[in-house]
């Protein structure tokens, strides 16, 4: 009867599927600290169906309501003698030394280091590794840190998925991996404790593979900004007595730099993996590493072109704003004024007519191709396509937007290119200057499509090598002939 009694009414397979786990079969987990990170790890461990105790130096300071009524609230000591296994540190690392009265209670219980570093410091020794020596006789574990309070709170597929992990007990680990998945995430394995430096001071990192294309973006910016400050404001001034153009630094030099920018950042968008195929076929082989450099540049891409398209896109509402001027409307109604004036009428210039709806005409396709290659680079976007669909769209589309912009830029000068007025202090304009690397690129990737190129650029991605980097291979050929 009794047996009977403690068999369940339903058994797993026909409890609803709305049913919530048992608390009370979980593990406990202990939180030591009652902050924001403890709040939040508690109100993802109890939705994951893990019971959960919050230990604090002082219970009566927390406010009622703060975490779950699931959440059991008492003192440090109380919380640790409740937990089974784990233990989160989720305190300051100055506070570890505050829990030395607790080493016993401590001992062969996993300690789950959550802290970040305080200042990008990766020659020291780390906090999980000074928690460690304060505590040896519990396996430590370093965790959790690379993930935000706002990411713990809405779930795992709001936000970052991977969890890094390391520690040099195997045993401490694998508890901490089985507990990451049961929370919805991704636990990476960094392997022993020393990687704990890397991962505290990942957090402070500010956008560490988006530093370089900024600086070059930058810099390309300011090239042209300069360049045509000199060339059609400065210079002018000079040499004219006081010809005063200052005004257009604030949006006319702003939006003639822009698109030289965004055009030449797109074309070192493809300008390495061109380098990359020409290294390829001088070496005969895949094999061999690419410099450090080329693989920086390589992966750096992505960067590049979102950059590219951020200038596009505003050099695009610059251009909306044009009509919008003062100055526009102050010349065109001087031009109405001498117009009348002297009894002229404009004839119908049907020439340059095509030339301002076919470099618009350009533009906006290839800004609107440019949209689709940076919404396709989005994570959620992207891990939707196979290989071959993001390849198609990142290089195929990305060299149709390539074209599309040199043609944008080569309607927009139109003959103008050839007229001496167009090199004054001989100058060319920086639109001439920004499609000089484009058509590089173009050029080189159309020979990388003529037969030859293309066939033996295809047989060394797909693992044939030349003679001079593989021997072995011309040996057994020559045998495999029955030549000695």
């Amino acid at each position: 009867m009794v047996e009977d009694m403690t068999t369940p009414l339903l058994s797993d397979s026909e409890a609803p599927a709305d049913a919530l786990p048992v608390c009370l079969t979980s593990p406990t987990v202990a939180i030591l600290g009652s902050g924001d990170f403890s709040r939040s790890l508690a109100l993802r461990l109890v939705a994951s169906g893990v019971r959960v105790v919050v230990g604090s130096r002082c219970v009566n300071r927390i406010p009622s309501g703060l975490f779950p009524d699931a959440v059991e609230l008492r003192n440090q000591e109380g919380a640790v003698s409740q937990a089974v296994c784990l233990v989160f540190m989720a305190l300051f690392p100055e506070h570890y030394c505050s829990l030395l009265g607790l080493q016993s209670a401590l001992a062969g219980k996993v300690l789950v280091d959550v802290s970040n570093g305080a200042e990008m410091n990766i020659h020291g020794p780390s906090n999980a590794e000074r928690l460690a020596e304060l505590f040896p006789d519990s396996p430590v574990v370093k965790g959790f840190n690379t993930v935000s309070t706002w990411e713990l709170q809405t779930g795992a597929h709001d936000g970052s998925r991977q969890v890094m992990i390391c520690s040099n007990s195997t045993e401490g680990k694998k508890k901490v991996v089985q507990l990451a998945r049961q929370m919805g995430f991704h636990p990476v394995d960094m392997g022993g404790l020393s990687a704990a430096r890397e991962i505290e001071v990942a957090p402070l990192r500010l956008f560490p593979s988006w530093s370089g294309p900024v600086v070059v973006t930058f810099l390309l910016f300011l090239f042209f900004y300069g360049y045509g400050f000199l060339r059609g404001i400065l210079l002018p001034f000079l040499a004219q007595g006081g010809h005063n153009a200052f005004y257009r630094l604030a949006l006319d030099l702003v939006n003639e730099s822009l698109p030289a920018v965004a055009l030449v950042t797109l074309a070192l968008v493809y300008f390495p993996g061109l380098f990359a195929a020409w290294l390829q076929l001088w070496r005969g082989t895949k094999y061999q590493r690419f410099p450090s450099w080329l693989d920086n540049w390589l992966q750096r891409r992505k960067q590049l072109g979102l950059l590219s398209f951020l200038c596009a896109a505003l050099h695009g509402v610059y251009s909306l704003c044009l009509p919008l001027r003062r100055i526009t409307l102050h010349r065109l109604v001087n031009t109405a004024y001498r117009q009348v004036k002297a009894g002229t009428e404009e004839p119908w210039d049907e020439l340059g007519v095509w030339r301002s709806d076919l470099y618009l005409s350009c533009g906006v396709l290839g800004l609107g191709v440019l949209s689709l290659l940076a919404i396709t680079s989005l994570p959620t976007v992207g891990n939707t396509l196979n290989w071959r669909e993001f390849t198609f769209v990142q290089s195929g589309l990305g060299y149709i937007a390539l074209t599309l912009s040199i043609m944008h830029t080569l309607f927009f000068g139109w003959d103008f290119t050839f007229h001496i007025e167009a090199y004054p202090f001989y100058m060319p304009p920086s639109y001439l200057l920004a499609v000089v690397v484009p058509c590089i690129v173009l050029v080189c990737r159309c020979f990388l499509f003529l037969p030859c190129i293309f066939t033996r650029l295809t047989r060394i991605r797909r693992g044939w090598e030349s003679k001079r980097n593989c021997p072995v291979l011309q040996h057994h050929h020559v045998e495999a002939n029955g030549i000695p």
